[in-house]
């Protein structure tokens, strides 16, 4: 069986291809294997085939959910897709659909890349983005119509990605705290945009971090509650995501998990995306705040609010990885 063979540890992955070459249409009995392997083996698996066959596992995939064939999910068959793709290859992809989709939503899982992977892999996620569709991300991103609220964050996001190293320093960190204030509830009226886009521009993502922290230390409260208490709107609302998910980024998917898993968001591929980028990170940390928060497991809410099968058994195998 398909199932037996992959569970081997062997690196050599010529006998797992061979069999899933041979198994072609049942996809279902390989899914649930292909899912234990860790990425960097799911990868391994893919260039092997490709290497034995001339035939890309993915596409392969990917063409098999096209056709809807009996016993082999959509959903899922897109979800072990991403899983096996390199993960600069995969936020390529993410970013695409997030920018051809316009809404907020999709716009959050753009934010998540830029705040939660390293300057270099944001240079390689930009290298997979051109390759494969013709285009800067950059200007994609730049050129948003109509203009969105998260459009500015993310290109100051992207800027600062290019304009220096994950540097850190305590003292421009409170004086970047204290003019977040001056100009947002230190003064009467909306926050000043400039202000946070310039300090987004020119700051690191750990330097933020540590920005937002001394806020809470100087003035006694975070500062998305001084944005939310400010005159909000569109900007605002966008500003705070972002900045949750620097501040606090298991907090910030599990409540993406949860809303996405209970279908009371529009962000119908979040699920999909928190579980596959994170499940080898902070699968552990995710699943303590999730139970924290809403007093239940993980894999129980998976259990009860997604229907039996592989979709179900795919997002409980990565509920259960260990980091």
């Amino acid at each position: 069986m398909a199932t037996k063979i992959l569970a081997s540890s062997s690196h050599s992955f010529e006998n797992e291809c061979k069999e899933i070459h041979e198994s072609r249409g049942r996809w279902n009995h390989l899914i649930r294997a292909l899912v234990t392997r860790t990425q960097l083996e799911c990868r391994g698996i893919r260039e092997t085939y490709r290497d034995m066959y001339g035939e890309d596992l993915i596409t392969l995939l990917q063409k098999s959910s096209l056709r809807n064939q009996p016993g082999v999910s959509p959903k899922t068959c897109a979800a072990l897709s991403l899983w096996m793709l390199h993960p600069h290859e995969r936020d390529a992809i993410v970013a695409r659909e997030a920018l051809l989709q316009d809404n907020d939503s999709n716009y959050q899982s753009l934010v998540e890349i830029f705040v939660g992977r390293k300057s270099s892999h944001i240079a390689l996620i930009k290298q997979a983005y051109l390759s494969k569709y013709k285009t800067q991300l950059d200007q994609d991103i730049i050129n948003i119509e109509p203009p969105h609220p998260y459009q500015k964050i993310l290109v100051a996001l992207s800027t600062s990605h290019k304009a220096h190293q994950a540097d850190i320093n305590q003292h421009t960190a409170k004086c970047d705290a204290r003019r977040l204030y001056e100009t947002g509830e230190g003064s009467p009226g909306a926050i000043d945009e400039g202000t946070v886009l310039e300090i987004f521009t020119k700051r690191s993502i750990p330097h933020l971090k540590l920005t937002f922290s001394c806020y809470k230390h100087i003035y006694g409260h975070y500062y998305t509650k001084s944005i939310t208490d400010v005159n909000s709107g569109e900007f605002e609302d966008a500003l705070r995501m972002v900045v949750k998910c620097i501040c606090n980024p298991s907090n910030y998917y599990v409540k993406i998990l949860f809303a996405s898993i209970k279908g009371i968001t529009a962000d119908r591929g979040a699920i999909t995306r928190v579980m596959v980028s994170r499940s080898e990170t902070e699968m552990d940390e995710i699943q303590r705040v999730f139970k924290a928060k809403y007093g239940v497991e993980l894999r129980e809410t998976i259990c009860d609010s997604i229907p039996s099968g592989d979709y179900r058994d795919f997002l409980l195998a990565l509920a259960n990885k260990t980091v």
